[in-house]
């Protein structure tokens, strides 16, 4: 489905475009879902913020921010693209849509680093993130398959740091793997291209997972007060 195709409509070729085969019925139930995760993501980070400034550390609240900040452009991206009507604004849109997907990957990573100080893996996980942002706004489209790759290797890259994870606390350790494996999981449902309803159940499983990764990013700050 990926690669340069003729967009619908424009008579013209587009860089980045792909076949947008969904029903009615898939475009709203796949709206809805958006229209929860950005909810659930700005009132998740509100109450994050209110609820833990002055309780914990500042490197840890500007750590949260940087996670907070990831989940909330990277949901609210991919409202716009999968909602905004076949043409040429939507395939700019599907641009940042998957440049976002990278920095979720390293922001999610980067409060449970902070506090393991594994700065250097952080590091290089944000390089390669940018990496792959500059791979997605300039070569779009040419490389998607090769990008679900790297994005699973990036997003398991973490568990070079299992020496650390003791600094964490157990809950955390078992939600960042599991929200790990729901992300893996849906992989499977957005590769199936031909099932009704796949990117439906592929977003199901996005903001499920977003939402089990939040949950242990609250769980491993530990209050000073």
């Amino acid at each position: 489905m990926a690669g340069v195709v003729r967009n619908v409509g424009a008579g013209a070729i587009v860089p980045g475009a792909v076949n947008w085969p969904y029903s009615p019925g898939e475009l709203v139930a796949d709206a809805l879902v958006h229209g929860l995760g950005v909810f659930l993501a700005l009132g998740g980070a509100a109450a994050f913020l209110v609820t833990m400034a002055g309780r914990i550390e500042a490197t840890d609240l500007a750590a949260a921010g940087v996670y907070l900040v990831t989940l909330v452009i990277s949901i609210a991206a991919s409202a716009a693209y999968n909602v905004w009507p076949v043409s040429r604004t939507k395939w700019v849109l599907r641009r940042f849509d998957h440049s976002a997907i990278y920095l979720l990957i390293a922001g999610t990573y980067t409060p449970f680093m902070v506090r393991m100080e594994t700065f250097a893996m952080l590091a290089a996980m944000w390089s390669v993130s940018l990496f792959g942002v500059a791979l997605k706004l300039f070569r779009p489209g040419q490389f998607d398959r090769l990008s679900i790759l790297l994005y699973l290797a990036l997003g398991w890259s973490g568990v070079a740091t299992y020496e650390r994870l003791s600094l964490l606390p157990p809950l955390a350790v078992w939600l960042i793997v599991v929200g790990g494996v729901v992300y893996s999981l849906g992989v499977v449902f957005h590769l199936l291209e031909h099932l009704r309803y796949q990117n439906v159940i592929w977003h199901g499983f996005v903001l499920v997972a977003a939402g089990i990764h939040f949950v242990a990013m609250w769980a491993s700050m530990q209050p000073t007060a």
